[in-house]
Parts: C-alpha cells; structure tokens; sequence
C-alpha cells in the first residue's frame, strides 16, 4: 500500500520544480501564480500575485474558468513544502496543461529565504 509520502516522490519524479533563487524569473513569465493552500493558509501569507485555488477544488476551478482554458497556460504552483503543489501539478498534466511547474520547498522555502510575502489586510469597520 502507499503512502501520501510514496504519492509525492511519485509526483516529483513526474514535474518540474523550480529552486526558490529560480522561482522569481519563473513567475515572473508564468500565465498564473497558483497556491494551493487552504484559504486561511493564504490569508496568513502568500507570495504576491498568487491566486488561491485550494489543491481540493484545483480541477474543478481550472475546468470552470475560461480564462485557465488554454492548455499552454505557464502556470506555477506552490504550497507549504512542496508535497501537495507536486500532487497539483500531475493533475494538471493529466489534465493536458503543457507548461506546469512547482516551487520546490513551497512557501516555507520562499519565506525562509528572504522573498516579499504578500499578507492580505483585514478592513477595520468603526
């Protein structure tokens, strides 16, 4: 039987991930910044510009939106560590999505090396 560790050395092996110091040019020329965190994960921090598609909901919300159509999109993935954008990003070839990528380390690795961390600002009401 595997395990969900099992599942994502399989998935490793199958994408491309990018080393943080590389990440930034990455996402500079992607399509789409996705991070696949829970909401009250990205709401905690995020990398700037990324939308939330919650790894959950990711092939329903990708099918759904006419604008992540085109099977040519760039599109970079990232999570915590890695393990659940590496999952995203087979299911995003399965799919037929030609130019997928993950951020090795996820978020904890950009955090941990210094990168702006977008942090959305709750609106005071008085």
């Amino acid at each position: 039987m595997k395990t969900a560790l099992d599942l994502v050395a399989a998935a490793k092996a199958r994408i491309q991930e990018i080393p943080v110091d590389a990440a930034e040019a990455a996402i500079a020329q992607a399509d789409v910044l996705i991070d696949v965190r829970e909401p009250d994960e990205y709401r905690q921090g995020h990398l700037p510009g990324a939308i939330n598609l919650p790894r959950g909901v990711l092939e329903f919300q990708m099918s759904s939106q006419s604008a992540m159509e085109p099977r040519g999109l760039r599109v970079v993935l990232y999570c915590k560590t890695s393990g659940r954008a590496a999952l995203a990003a087979c299911a995003l070839q399965d799919m037929g999505y030609l130019d997928v990528r993950s951020v090795a380390g996820g978020f904890d690795a950009w955090k941990a090396a210094g990168k702006a961390v977008a942090v959305p600002v709750a609106p005071v009401f008085g």
